[in-house]
Protein backbone atom coordinates (compact mmCIF):
# COMPACT_ATOMS: atom_id res chain seq x y z
CA UNK A 1 0.00 0.00 0.00
CA UNK A 2 1.23 3.69 -1.09
CA UNK A 3 2.45 6.11 1.50
CA UNK A 4 -0.40 8.69 0.11
CA UNK A 5 -3.24 5.76 0.21
CA UNK A 6 -2.08 4.06 3.88
CA UNK A 7 -2.46 7.70 4.91
CA UNK A 8 -6.08 8.48 2.89
CA UNK A 9 -7.31 5.10 4.97
CA UNK A 10 -6.10 6.42 8.30
CA UNK A 11 -8.01 9.75 8.02
CA UNK A 12 -11.25 8.15 7.00
CA UNK A 13 -10.85 5.85 9.48
CA UNK A 14 -10.09 8.51 12.59
CA UNK A 15 -13.38 10.81 10.99
CA UNK A 16 -15.24 7.63 11.05
CA UNK A 17 -13.82 7.04 15.10
CA UNK A 18 -14.97 10.39 15.58
CA UNK A 19 -18.26 10.14 13.70
CA UNK A 20 -18.91 7.09 16.03
CA UNK A 21 -17.42 9.27 19.44
CA UNK A 22 -20.45 12.34 18.30
CA UNK A 23 -22.96 9.59 17.91
CA UNK A 24 -22.53 8.27 20.92
CA UNK A 25 -21.89 11.51 23.06
CA UNK A 26 -25.77 12.69 21.21
CA UNK A 27 -27.20 9.03 22.43
CA UNK A 28 -26.17 9.68 25.58
CA UNK A 29 -27.32 13.31 25.79
CA UNK A 30 -31.13 11.96 24.41
CA UNK A 31 -31.03 8.86 27.09
CA UNK A 32 -30.05 11.07 29.74
CA UNK A 33 -32.83 14.42 28.74
CA UNK A 34 -35.05 11.41 28.28
CA UNK A 35 -34.65 9.78 31.83
CA UNK A 36 -34.53 13.36 33.36
CA UNK A 37 -37.77 14.30 31.90
CA UNK A 38 -39.14 11.02 32.78
CA UNK A 39 -38.21 11.42 36.53
CA UNK A 40 -39.40 15.54 36.16
CA UNK A 41 -42.62 14.68 35.28
CA UNK A 42 -44.13 11.57 36.08
CA UNK A 43 -42.22 11.75 39.61
CA UNK A 44 -41.70 8.25 40.59
CA UNK A 45 -41.44 6.68 43.48
CA UNK A 46 -38.02 4.53 44.02
CA UNK A 47 -39.54 2.30 46.69
CA UNK A 48 -43.02 1.46 47.30
CA UNK A 49 -44.24 3.40 50.23
CA UNK A 50 -45.10 1.49 53.66
CA UNK A 51 -48.64 1.06 54.29
CA UNK A 52 -49.74 3.87 56.03
CA UNK A 53 -52.71 4.82 58.36
CA UNK A 54 -55.68 3.41 56.61
CA UNK A 55 -59.78 4.39 57.10
CA UNK A 56 -63.09 3.05 56.28
CA UNK A 57 -64.89 5.26 53.33
CA UNK A 58 -68.73 3.86 52.75
CA UNK A 59 -69.15 4.48 49.05
CA UNK A 60 -72.90 4.44 49.68
CA UNK A 61 -72.40 7.74 51.66
CA UNK A 62 -70.67 8.86 48.68
CA UNK A 63 -73.35 7.91 46.26
CA UNK A 64 -76.07 9.42 48.25
CA UNK A 65 -74.55 13.08 48.05
CA UNK A 66 -73.76 12.65 44.63
CA UNK A 67 -77.21 11.64 43.85
CA UNK A 68 -78.96 14.80 45.63
CA UNK A 69 -76.57 16.67 44.11
CA UNK A 70 -76.72 15.77 40.66
CA UNK A 71 -80.48 14.76 40.65
CA UNK A 72 -82.34 16.54 43.60
CA UNK A 73 -80.30 19.89 43.53
CA UNK A 74 -80.15 21.05 39.83
CA UNK A 75 -80.06 23.03 37.85
CA UNK A 76 -76.46 24.55 39.54
CA UNK A 77 -75.12 26.48 37.07
CA UNK A 78 -74.87 30.51 37.65
CA UNK A 79 -77.49 31.48 35.80
CA UNK A 80 -79.80 29.78 39.00
CA UNK A 81 -78.47 31.19 41.94
CA UNK A 82 -81.45 30.25 44.13
CA UNK A 83 -80.70 26.49 42.82
CA UNK A 84 -77.29 27.43 43.63
CA UNK A 85 -78.10 28.51 47.16
CA UNK A 86 -79.87 25.47 47.77
CA UNK A 87 -77.05 23.05 47.11
CA UNK A 88 -75.02 25.26 49.32
CA UNK A 89 -77.33 25.05 51.95
CA UNK A 90 -77.00 21.36 51.73
CA UNK A 91 -73.59 21.38 51.54
CA UNK A 92 -73.15 23.28 54.80
CA UNK A 93 -75.90 20.71 56.50
CA UNK A 94 -73.80 18.00 55.67
CA UNK A 95 -70.49 19.46 56.78
CA UNK A 96 -71.98 20.71 60.02
CA UNK A 97 -72.98 17.24 61.02
CA UNK A 98 -69.30 16.31 61.09
CA UNK A 99 -69.03 18.72 63.92
CA UNK A 100 -66.60 21.49 61.94
CA UNK A 101 -66.57 24.95 62.07
CA UNK A 102 -68.94 26.08 59.47
CA UNK A 103 -69.55 29.22 57.27
CA UNK A 104 -70.25 30.78 54.10
CA UNK A 105 -68.11 33.04 52.57
CA UNK A 106 -70.88 35.40 50.13
CA UNK A 107 -69.70 37.62 47.48
CA UNK A 108 -71.52 39.28 44.57
CA UNK A 109 -71.55 38.83 40.84
CA UNK A 110 -73.73 41.06 38.59
CA UNK A 111 -75.86 42.27 41.45
CA UNK A 112 -76.83 37.99 42.23
CA UNK A 113 -74.82 36.57 45.71
CA UNK A 114 -72.98 32.97 45.68
CA UNK A 115 -71.28 31.33 48.03
CA UNK A 116 -68.19 29.61 49.04
CA UNK A 117 -68.78 26.81 52.15
CA UNK A 118 -65.96 26.36 54.21
CA UNK A 119 -65.34 23.64 56.98
CA UNK A 120 -62.57 24.28 59.27
CA UNK A 121 -61.09 21.58 61.20
CA UNK A 122 -58.40 21.23 64.05
CA UNK A 123 -57.03 24.16 66.10
CA UNK A 124 -57.19 27.43 64.68
CA UNK A 125 -53.83 28.67 63.13
CA UNK A 126 -52.25 31.02 60.52
CA UNK A 127 -50.65 27.96 58.82
CA UNK A 128 -53.38 25.44 56.75
CA UNK A 129 -54.07 22.72 54.64
CA UNK A 130 -56.82 23.36 52.03
CA UNK A 131 -58.59 21.10 50.18
CA UNK A 132 -61.76 22.55 47.80
CA UNK A 133 -64.03 21.04 44.93
CA UNK A 134 -66.51 23.30 43.12
CA UNK A 135 -70.44 22.18 43.40
CA UNK A 136 -71.94 23.97 40.62
CA UNK A 137 -72.13 22.69 37.18
CA UNK A 138 -71.62 23.00 33.72
CA UNK A 139 -75.03 24.78 32.20
CA UNK A 140 -77.99 22.28 33.62
CA UNK A 141 -76.56 19.05 33.54
CA UNK A 142 -76.87 16.47 35.98
CA UNK A 143 -72.65 16.94 36.34
CA UNK A 144 -71.89 14.24 38.58
CA UNK A 145 -68.79 13.57 38.11
CA UNK A 146 -68.27 16.83 37.37
CA UNK A 147 -68.25 17.85 40.26
CA UNK A 148 -70.63 16.66 42.65
CA UNK A 149 -68.04 13.42 42.97
CA UNK A 150 -65.12 16.13 44.48
CA UNK A 151 -68.11 17.51 47.03
CA UNK A 152 -68.97 13.99 47.88
CA UNK A 153 -65.40 13.30 48.74
CA UNK A 154 -65.17 16.25 50.34
CA UNK A 155 -68.25 16.00 53.11
CA UNK A 156 -66.73 12.27 53.12
CA UNK A 157 -63.05 13.60 54.06
CA UNK A 158 -64.79 16.23 56.74
CA UNK A 159 -66.07 13.23 58.32
CA UNK A 160 -62.93 11.77 59.07
CA UNK A 161 -60.55 13.81 59.53
CA UNK A 162 -63.01 15.54 62.48
CA UNK A 163 -62.43 11.99 64.41
CA UNK A 164 -58.56 12.86 64.07
CA UNK A 165 -56.16 15.04 66.13
CA UNK A 166 -54.54 17.41 63.37
CA UNK A 167 -51.50 19.33 64.35
CA UNK A 168 -52.87 22.73 62.36
CA UNK A 169 -55.93 24.34 61.04
CA UNK A 170 -57.64 21.74 57.50
CA UNK A 171 -59.96 23.94 55.70
CA UNK A 172 -62.22 22.10 53.22
CA UNK A 173 -63.63 24.61 50.88
CA UNK A 174 -66.94 23.58 48.78
CA UNK A 175 -66.56 26.47 45.96
CA UNK A 176 -69.09 27.79 43.09
CA UNK A 177 -68.59 29.74 40.13
CA UNK A 178 -65.82 27.38 38.63
CA UNK A 179 -67.29 26.83 35.06
CA UNK A 180 -67.25 29.03 31.93
CA UNK A 181 -68.36 31.23 31.72
CA UNK A 182 -66.20 32.81 34.91
CA UNK A 183 -63.48 29.73 34.64
CA UNK A 184 -59.99 31.85 34.92
CA UNK A 185 -61.70 35.13 36.06
CA UNK A 186 -61.44 36.81 39.26
CA UNK A 187 -64.96 35.89 39.97
CA UNK A 188 -64.06 32.25 40.64
CA UNK A 189 -65.09 31.12 44.00
CA UNK A 190 -61.82 29.78 44.46
CA UNK A 191 -60.69 32.95 43.50
CA UNK A 192 -62.38 35.04 46.05
CA UNK A 193 -60.80 32.33 48.70
CA UNK A 194 -57.28 32.05 47.98
CA UNK A 195 -57.49 36.03 47.66
CA UNK A 196 -58.60 36.40 50.91
CA UNK A 197 -56.15 34.15 52.33
CA UNK A 198 -53.21 35.93 51.13
CA UNK A 199 -54.81 39.75 52.00
CA UNK A 200 -55.15 38.23 55.67
CA UNK A 201 -51.33 36.56 55.84
CA UNK A 202 -52.60 33.01 55.63
CA UNK A 203 -49.59 30.26 55.21
CA UNK A 204 -51.01 27.71 52.98
CA UNK A 205 -48.78 24.70 53.29
CA UNK A 206 -50.49 22.96 50.45
CA UNK A 207 -53.70 23.33 48.55
CA UNK A 208 -55.62 20.22 46.98
CA UNK A 209 -58.39 20.62 44.30
CA UNK A 210 -60.80 17.64 44.28
CA UNK A 211 -61.82 17.62 40.15
CA UNK A 212 -63.94 14.79 39.03
CA UNK A 213 -63.03 11.41 41.25
CA UNK A 214 -65.72 8.94 40.69
CA UNK A 215 -65.09 7.50 36.74
CA UNK A 216 -62.69 4.78 35.98
CA UNK A 217 -62.68 2.04 33.24
CA UNK A 218 -60.34 -1.41 33.06
CA UNK A 219 -61.29 -1.16 29.01
CA UNK A 220 -58.29 -1.02 27.08
CA UNK A 221 -57.40 2.29 25.34
CA UNK A 222 -59.93 4.07 27.52
CA UNK A 223 -57.09 6.88 28.92
CA UNK A 224 -56.57 9.65 26.46
CA UNK A 225 -53.51 12.41 26.99
CA UNK A 226 -53.37 15.70 26.04
CA UNK A 227 -49.95 15.09 24.68
CA UNK A 228 -49.29 11.34 23.05
CA UNK A 229 -45.84 11.35 24.32
CA UNK A 230 -47.19 10.67 27.96
CA UNK A 231 -48.82 7.61 26.18
CA UNK A 232 -45.29 6.00 26.68
CA UNK A 233 -45.56 7.04 30.57
CA UNK A 234 -48.79 6.17 31.57
CA UNK A 235 -51.25 3.04 30.97
CA UNK A 236 -54.12 3.27 28.56
CA UNK A 237 -56.83 2.27 31.14
CA UNK A 238 -58.34 4.54 32.96
CA UNK A 239 -58.60 2.70 36.17
CA UNK A 240 -56.36 5.05 38.46
CA UNK A 241 -56.39 8.72 39.98
CA UNK A 242 -53.80 11.24 38.81
CA UNK A 243 -52.18 14.19 41.02
CA UNK A 244 -51.30 17.12 38.49
CA UNK A 245 -49.30 20.06 39.50
CA UNK A 246 -46.68 22.81 38.26
CA UNK A 247 -43.27 21.71 37.13
CA UNK A 248 -42.35 23.66 40.39
CA UNK A 249 -44.36 21.12 42.38
CA UNK A 250 -42.66 18.08 41.84
CA UNK A 251 -41.85 17.54 45.88
CA UNK A 252 -45.17 17.61 46.74
CA UNK A 253 -46.47 16.13 43.90
CA UNK A 254 -43.75 13.03 45.10
CA UNK A 255 -45.11 13.41 49.05
CA UNK A 256 -48.97 13.49 47.94
CA UNK A 257 -48.42 10.41 45.89
CA UNK A 258 -46.84 8.43 48.09
CA UNK A 259 -49.17 9.43 51.05
CA UNK A 260 -52.00 8.36 48.29
CA UNK A 261 -50.43 5.10 47.54
CA UNK A 262 -49.83 3.79 51.12
CA UNK A 263 -53.25 4.96 52.22
CA UNK A 264 -55.26 2.47 49.39
CA UNK A 265 -54.74 0.05 47.05
CA UNK A 266 -55.93 2.25 44.07
CA UNK A 267 -53.52 3.13 41.72
CA UNK A 268 -52.05 6.94 41.25
CA UNK A 269 -49.94 8.74 39.05
CA UNK A 270 -48.62 12.09 39.01
CA UNK A 271 -47.65 14.61 36.22
CA UNK A 272 -45.89 17.86 36.82
CA UNK A 273 -45.80 19.63 33.57
CA UNK A 274 -46.37 23.03 32.01
CA UNK A 275 -49.80 25.29 32.43
CA UNK A 276 -50.01 25.16 28.57
CA UNK A 277 -50.17 21.44 28.58
CA UNK A 278 -54.08 21.02 28.05
CA UNK A 279 -55.81 19.87 31.26
CA UNK A 280 -52.87 21.06 34.06
CA UNK A 281 -54.73 23.63 35.37
CA UNK A 282 -58.39 23.30 34.32
CA UNK A 283 -59.67 23.63 38.19
CA UNK A 284 -59.78 25.70 41.00
CA UNK A 285 -55.61 24.84 41.70
CA UNK A 286 -54.88 27.91 39.41
CA UNK A 287 -56.86 30.06 41.87
CA UNK A 288 -53.92 29.30 44.41
CA UNK A 289 -51.34 29.55 42.07
CA UNK A 290 -52.45 32.97 41.06
CA UNK A 291 -51.78 33.60 44.92
CA UNK A 292 -48.79 32.23 44.83
CA UNK A 293 -49.50 29.23 47.08
CA UNK A 294 -48.31 25.79 46.16
CA UNK A 295 -51.23 23.60 45.09
CA UNK A 296 -52.17 20.01 43.22
CA UNK A 297 -55.48 18.44 41.33
CA UNK A 298 -56.46 15.49 41.80
CA UNK A 299 -58.64 14.14 39.26
CA UNK A 300 -59.75 10.82 37.75
CA UNK A 301 -58.09 13.93 34.07
CA UNK A 302 -62.22 14.11 33.25
CA UNK A 303 -62.69 14.44 29.51
CA UNK A 304 -59.31 12.74 28.68
CA UNK A 305 -61.74 9.87 30.11
CA UNK A 306 -65.04 10.67 30.88
CA UNK A 307 -66.62 11.12 27.62
CA UNK A 308 -69.51 12.24 29.17
CA UNK A 309 -68.01 15.05 30.09
CA UNK A 310 -70.03 18.23 30.03
CA UNK A 311 -73.13 16.57 28.84
CA UNK A 312 -76.65 15.40 30.35
CA UNK A 313 -74.92 12.15 30.44
CA UNK A 314 -72.83 12.88 33.51
CA UNK A 315 -75.19 11.14 35.78
CA UNK A 316 -74.49 9.12 39.04
CA UNK A 317 -74.93 5.55 37.89
CA UNK A 318 -71.96 5.40 35.62
CA UNK A 319 -69.57 6.33 38.77
CA UNK A 320 -67.59 3.85 40.44
CA UNK A 321 -67.98 4.72 44.20
CA UNK A 322 -65.95 1.73 45.55
CA UNK A 323 -63.02 3.24 43.78
CA UNK A 324 -64.31 6.96 44.34
CA UNK A 325 -63.92 5.63 48.14
CA UNK A 326 -60.64 4.99 47.56
CA UNK A 327 -59.59 8.16 46.19
CA UNK A 328 -61.05 9.34 49.91
CA UNK A 329 -58.94 7.31 51.72
CA UNK A 330 -55.89 8.09 49.62
CA UNK A 331 -56.61 12.38 50.33
CA UNK A 332 -57.05 11.46 53.49
CA UNK A 333 -53.80 10.24 53.98
CA UNK A 334 -52.29 12.84 52.58
CA UNK A 335 -53.81 15.42 54.08
CA UNK A 336 -52.22 13.55 57.69
CA UNK A 337 -49.32 13.67 55.68
CA UNK A 338 -49.17 16.83 54.80
CA UNK A 339 -50.29 18.48 57.48
CA UNK A 340 -47.46 16.76 59.72
CA UNK A 341 -43.83 18.86 60.72
CA UNK A 342 -41.39 17.49 57.39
Amino acid sequence: MSTSIETQWRSQRERRRRLARIVLILCLIIATFGVVAWFWITQPLLSHPQPGQTVAVDPARLETDVRELSEQLLPRDQTHPPSLDRAAAYIHARLAETGGRVSEQPFTISGNTYSNVICSLGPESNERIVVGAHYDSYHEYPAADDNASGVAGLIELARLLSRTKLPLQVDLVAYTLEEPPYFGTAHMGSVVHAQSLRKNGISVKAMLSLEMIGYFSDAPNSQSFPVSLLRAFYPSQGNFIAVVGSLSEGGMARRVKRAMIASSSLPVYSINAPRFVPGVDFSDHLSYWKAGYEALMITDTAFFRNHNYHTANDTAEKLDYGRMAMVVAGVYGAVINLSSSE
